[in-house]
């Protein structure tokens, strides 16, 4: 069982910068994907970017690559997104997912979420 707690969220202006936290707790491994997710308004939810834990490779989506960097600290308790050149449409509530011993990056099927947190861009 894990725990995910995320932070850092609020209102910035186009062009600024943020950077989501999201602290895990419980039962960690380090073999596993963590991922950030995010969900506008009318929307579905869309995959943002992942790390393995274990190597810290990285993947991002298409709309955020460039732009956002995620990473985590060495004892892979702590997830971050950090945000720049924020745009009107990164307006979401923003999620961090733990993945199982079979959960793909990009995939749906993350077992544990953290509550969400949101994050504005104004133009």
């Amino acid at each position: 069982m894990v725990q995910l707690v995320e932070s850092g969220g609020g209102s910035v202006q186009a062009g600024g910068s943020l950077r989501l936290s999201c602290t895990a707790s419980g039962t960690t491994y380090s073999n596993r994907f963590m991922g950030w997710f995010r969900q506008a308004p009318g929307k579905g939810r869309e995959w943002v970017a992942c790390i393995y834990t274990r190597y810290g490779s990285t993947s991002y989506a298409d709309s955020v690559k460039g732009r956002f960097t995620i990473s985590q600290d060495n004892a892979w308790n702590t997830l971050y997104l950090q945000m720049t050149s924020l745009k009107p449409e990164d307006t979401a509530m923003y999620y961090c997912a733990a993945g199982g011993p079979t959960t793909s990056c990009a995939g749906s099927d993350y077992p544990y979420w953290g509550q969400g947190i949101q994050v504005t861009v104004s133009s």
